[in-house]
């Protein structure tokens, strides 16, 4: 089993957690970088992962990872799900309006709960429910080279929405309190203490096993 891929992303912060999470126990596992532009994909999120993570390793002629990340609202129905990132740059965290535009296929399923939250943040979106409940899910997809059939790892943490606390420069950390944090956000926590029990940590475990059969 090759012991090194390519990671696809552009966003230095889930790479630097990436190289963190794989240097803890020395697993030998190296990680390079790229940024592949892929095509639009449509279908499910394992669906859309595999396409992905297979044209990535088709274009770099290397074993490539690819990961999608989803933040799901229980009162909701599961949204903002993989749509996460777009819901943060058009609502933003908390108090401050965004001039983000919601460009992504299901912009009716966004519509539907924006409009209480355009002025708002994540956290206000879920004004009015009893129910802060979420979970953070992360799939990694790995394929070993052209031609070869992706294969998913998935990771899960729950825990609660609440208003921003700790630092904004990584997505939506600072709304995302996991039940088992203390306490404390994702963006209050130390890195070290974050990739103990982080949704990014289960899936890439996984994804160690795999490699280091």
């Amino acid at each position: 089993m090759p012991k090194s891929f390519v990671f696809v992303t552009g966003n230095a912060n889930k790479l630097r957690e990436v190289r963190e999470i794989l240097q803890t126990g020395g697993s030998g596992i190296e990680c390079t970088n790229a940024a592949v532009d892929v095509p639009e994909l449509q279908g499910t999120t394992q669906e859309v992962a595999k396409a992905k993570c297979a044209a990535a390793a088709k274009a770099l002629n290397a074993p490539c990872v690819t990961e999608d990340t989803a933040l799901c609202f229980e009162a909701l129905g599961g949204l903002p799900g993989p749509y996460i990132k777009d819901f943060l740059g058009t609502v933003g965290h908390d108090a401050s309006p965004s001039e983000g535009r919601f460009t992504r296929r299901h912009s009716l399923s966004f519509d539907k709960y924006a409009g209480q939250a355009n002025n708002a943040g994540l956290n206000k979106m879920l004004v009015g429910f009893n129910n802060t409940n979420a979970h953070a899910l992360c799939t990694f997809a790995y394929c070993a080279g052209p031609g070869e059939e992706p294969i998913l790892f998935e990771g899960r943490t729950d825990g609660d929405i609440v208003p921003a606390r700790g630092p904004s420069n990584f997505g939506w950390d600072p709304v995302f309190q996991p039940k088992e944090g203390g306490g404390k956000t994702y963006a209050e926590m130390e890195s070290a203490e974050k990739n103990k029990i982080s949704h990014r940590y289960r899936a890439l475990e996984k994804l160690k096993d795999y490699l280091s059969q």
